[in-house]
């Protein structure tokens, strides 16, 4: 079996993906995965140019085209120069994860202004105009937006409560954008539970273990894996994968 035959039976064959964040760590795993499944992507980072050149290399390793485009995700401007250069480089535009966000402490006596706005406009504002931007490339192919929330939109985290009010308004945006964009476009979130990546601290995974109900924290190929569930998902749209080793029961 040649090459190209192979290729034509991988699940995203000839899809364009964008994954906002993709320079390190959740967002490079989910790059990565979806250019293991034959997708060309679009890696967005702000400011990470070493580590997105280097998930641009690892792609391209793969097979896959793959290029590195830098954007401020709090400035609206930015983020329509982002989709405008990934339409100009592929032509088209099949998935969009958003998976760009920040993880600032924050409780009702500490939280400035700044903090705030910060986790709002990283984590929830920054989706909403990456929805709107990507909506016309994502109408022409019926496409797939996939959200990051996680599961402090549920539990709420004590001491990071900006954060958790932003990530409970992407579950919410999903269900709003997934009406908003059907027939042609479905949207689903994945919230996931506690991930164990380098360099973490180790407190939030044994706190984690005590909480979940499967004694453990999720790795980043749980996650991959949602997302390739939720691309390939031709009938669900408006829902919340929950990946948290049962944390949120």
């Amino acid at each position: 079996m040649t090459e190209s035959v192979e290729q034509n039976h991988l699940p995203c064959a000839g899809q364009v993906a964008l994954v906002t964040g993709a320079a390190k760590r959740l967002g490079r795993a989910v790059a990565l995965r979806l250019a293991e499944e034959g997708a060309d992507v679009v890696i967005h980072h702000r400011s990470s140019t070493d580590e997105a050149q280097a998930s641009v290399a690892g792609i391209q390793k793969l097979g896959r085209c793959a290029v590195a485009i830098s954007a401020d995700l709090t400035k609206v401007d930015d983020i329509r120069r982002l989709f405008q250069n990934a339409a100009h480089e592929f032509g088209r535009l099949n998935i969009l994860v958003n998976c760009a966000a920040n993880f600032l402490p924050g409780s009702l006596i500490s939280t400035t202004e700044e903090v705030w706005d910060a986790s709002l406009d990283t984590n929830l504002k920054a989706q909403f105009f990456c929805a709107q931007a990507a909506a016309p490339l994502l109408r022409r192919t019926k496409g797939v937006i996939i959200n990051f929330a996680d599961v402090a939109g549920f539990l709420g985290w004590k001491g990071y409560l900006p954060h958790s009010v932003s990530k409970a308004g992407v579950i919410m945006l999903t269900r709003c954008l997934a009406k908003e964009l059907a027939p042609d476009v479905r949207v689903n979130a994945i919230a996931p539970g506690t991930i164990s990546m380098p360099g973490d601290p180790p407190e939030w995974e044994s706190d984690y273990i005590k909480l979940a109900p499967l004694q453990k924290t999720g790795t980043p190929a749980d996650i991959t894996g949602a997302v390739s569930f939720l691309v390939r998902s031709q009938f669900i749209t408006g829902q919340l994968l929950v990946v948290d080793g049962g944390r949120v029961l």
